[in-house]
């Protein structure tokens, strides 16, 4: 099989050439020098405690002109002769490590953060942004021409050097927290918070800076069409285009393989929002970015997207990216003359200006001195999407070999010594005892199956129950949780259905982000399954009005519970309470407690509900059997329920009782339960008919209280 390439020049009858066998040798030569030395260069880099890139860019620097360029110069023209072919295969392949890599970037910037955080945000993201955007215009103006790779684009060299010195590595930032397990701080939400507004505005200034440098020099009419488009283009993006993405999002989950498909839609989306960009006159870059931020968004994303994505990157493409940077540049252009010195000012004001810019943020929010010191210290790690601004910057030619070089060596300095330097700071940072009690109840919702999840489905007809349940999901999920409504079946079904269901959104899911769906289908239970699967995190189930006179599941409800790839939270309203009777308030929550992840499960619902409904929660400690022996783990299971349920808001009372169901029965009716909470997880008898348990299937029948069954998978004990 014959490859084709372009040539560069060629007359439109000649434009395509053959790709001969001598050039494509070397392009796999040189690709895997590349990714080997990068890989194990980084790898040792880890090891001393620095970021994978500073080995990744090592490699570069090794392999390239600044070291195998010097001490074997032979080898090195062999192996990398300059050549137009295989340099263009190779920097394609690196300018696909640029484009996943900032589409990842995407996906970690978290814009709900960046509104949450407020004022301190704000000012620690304007001071550590500014700053060093100011002083780095400054510095482009007067930096030498040595250091300019035009001598007419002194404005569009000015404004790239202030991109080079506001950006900041979020990446380096989040590793330094997350392996100290100081994510979840006050300072450590800001740092990150300011590091994606440093990392979204620096991005957005480099598109304009970029189509400043691709027109040839500062036009304010050319500069003005250019923001204008990316105003325009972000806005669509993130209203029109953010629909459209969960559209293409949740066909390609429909399909067999979802994976796949979410995998491919996730390339094509950010391929063609690159497209875009690059069009109206910005680099690709600027799309990926932007597309993995509507993406993540997504509530159809594949969750296994985004670690493939990270995967291909950080084990390919990006250490071939990284190492690529340092190939095609002598760095010992930094020791001629006075450009070593100039090279050192722009490592000293880059980290100067970061320091100073956080610390005046954070000392304007009323922060800590030494929480300002470890928050300027973080943001000063720059890392690999500086190299990204320097490569873009060399390939329009706005940065010469020796802007490039000092770029990048500031790139790898300031990735390694913010580590060592943000360590010892951190460790004497301490918690107050607000903040304590707040990563304590956030550690304890993380793990919880209802607080953690923001994707619910209910399906319903707009029966009672599922009022019932549609009021209860409510109370329950985090306030940013969405949830969407589901009903199966034909026209005149929907049409008879619809004013119930209206009421059910409008008075009990009122003030929270709500989709309406419905789907004309036979099979109701493999229609549900099938809307289950493209993403969601709970399945929420009011029983039909038929259960109250048969007892007996439905067979979609049957199937949907055998075969359901994520938890189903079944609910049972009160007995004899329909639309006619107004909802009796819960004022009394019963809960086993088990000390089985289903039986946890139940109680973090059941304290949820509690605290904040102002419910009083029994929860009733479950044994075999009333015996000396049980009382030790029963006082272990009581004592960690209490302290769960002060975390989750409700203060419940303990006590022991038997593991019979009838107790727990007349546990509820004696002290006047209005809410039974009891987990379990799906099984088969005989291996064939779905049951959920005798205790769950006895309470459904004869409770008189509200009954909620949270029914894991059967495989989630696996």
């Amino acid at each position: 099989m014959m490859l084709l390439a372009v040539e560069a020049g060629a007359a439109d009858d000649s434009f395509l050439m053959p790709i001969g066998h001598h050039d494509l040798l070397l392009f796999w030569i040189q690709l895997a020098l590349l990714l080997g030395v990068a890989r194990a260069l980084g790898g040792l880099a880890r090891r001393v405690g620095q970021p994978a890139v500073v080995g990744e860019l090592a490699a570069g620097l090794v392999l390239g002109p600044s070291i195998l360029g010097r001490f074997a110069p032979d080898l090195a023209q062999w192996i990398f002769p300059g050549s137009d072919v295989p340099s263009a295969l190779l920097l394609a392949v690196a300018w696909l490590g640029i484009f996943l890599l900032l589409v990842v970037t995407g996906f970690e910037t978290d814009l709900t953060l960046l509104r949450r955080l407020g004022r301190p945000a704000v000012n620690v993201s304007v001071g550590s942004l500014v700053v060093p955007l100011a002083v780095g215009v400054g510095l482009g103006f007067i930096l030498p021409s040595a250091f300019l790779g035009d001598e007419d684009a002194r404005v569009a060299f000015a404004l790239f050097m202030g991109v080079a010195l506001s950006i900041s590595a979020l990446p380096v930032i989040a590793k330094i927290l997350s392996d100290m397990n100081l994510m979840r701080r006050n300072f450590g939400q800001i740092t990150i918070a300011a590091g994606m507004a440093n990392d979204l505005i620096g991005w957005l200034l480099l598109g304009v800076v970029a189509g400043i440098a691709g027109s040839g020099g500062f036009e304010p009419m050319r500069l003005l069409a250019t923001v204008a488009a990316v105003i325009a283009f972000l806005g669509i993006t993130m209203t029109v285009g953010q629909r459209a993405s969960d559209a293409i999002l949740r066909r390609a989950r429909g399909r067999d393989d979802s994976f796949i498909g979410a995998l491919t839609a996730t390339l094509m989306v950010a391929l063609v929002l690159g497209v875009i960009t690059h069009a109206i006159g910005v680099e690709a870059v600027l799309g990926a970015l932007v597309a993995g931020i509507v993406l993540s968004r997504s509530k159809y994303q594949h969750k296994n997207v985004q670690h493939t994505l990270e995967t291909l990157s950080n084990a390919i493409f990006a250490p071939i990216f990284f190492a690529t940077a340092g190939l095609y540049v002598d760095f010992g252009v930094l020791f001629e003359g006075s450009n070593w010195l100039w090279g050192l000012l722009i490592i000293v004001v880059a980290v100067a200006t970061k320091l100073v810019g956080s610390y005046a943020g954070a000392s304007r929010s009323g922060m800590s001195r030494m929480e300002g010191l470890a928050i300027g210290l973080g943001l000063n790690a720059r890392g690999a999407l500086e190299i990204v601004v320097a490569t873009i910057g060399y390939s329009l030619g706005v940065l010469n070999e020796a802007a490039y070089a000092a770029v990048v060596v500031m790139a790898i300095v300031t990735s390694m010594i913010a580590p060592p330097l943000l360590r010892p700071v951190l460790r004497r940072l301490t918690a107050n005892p607000e903040e304590a009690e707040r990563l304590d109840r956030e550690e304890t919702l993380q793990k919880s199956v209802i607080a953690s999840a923001s994707n619910v489905l209910l399906p319903t007809r707009g029966g009672d129950n599922s009022a019932t349940a549609a009021h209860l999901l409510n109370v329950s999920l985090q306030p940013d949780a969405r949830v969407t409504v589901l009903t199966v079946g034909d026209a005149d079904m929907r049409q008879l259905d619809e004013q119930r269901i209206s009421r059910i959104i409008e008075a009990d899911l009122g003030g929270r982000q709500v989709e309406r769906r419905h789907h004309t289908a036979k099979d109701v239970g493999a229609d549900i399954l099938k809307e289950a699967g493209l993403g969601y995190d709970l399945l929420v189930v009011g029983l039909t009005d038929e259960f109250a006179g048969t007892h007996e599941l439905s067979e979609p409800l049957r199937r949907v519970l055998a075969a359901s790839p994520i938890p189903v939270l079944l609910i049972r309203g009160r007995r004899g309470e329909t639309a006619a009777v107004e909802r009796r308030p819960i004022r009394k929550v019963l809960v086993p407690v088990t000390g089985t992840r289903f039986g946890r499960a139940a109680e973090e619902i059941a304290y949820t509900l509690g605290g904040r409904l102002s419910a009083d929660v029994d929860a009733l400690h479950v044994v075999e059997a009333e015996q000396s022996s049980a009382a030790n783990g029963a006082a272990h299971q009581l004592e960690r329920a209490r302290t769960l349920s002060e975390r989750l808001g409700s203060g419940a009372r303990t006590t022991v009782g038997s593991v019979k169901h009838e107790v727990l029965l007349r546990a509820a009716e004696d002290g006047g339960a209005d809410l039974i909470v009891i987990g379990t997880q799906v099984r088969s008898a005989d291996g064939e008919q779905l049951f959920l348990g005798y205790g769950p299937e006895f309470l459904l029948e004869r409770a008189t209280a509200t009954v909620m069954v949270l029914v894991f998978p059967e495989e989630a004990n696996r």
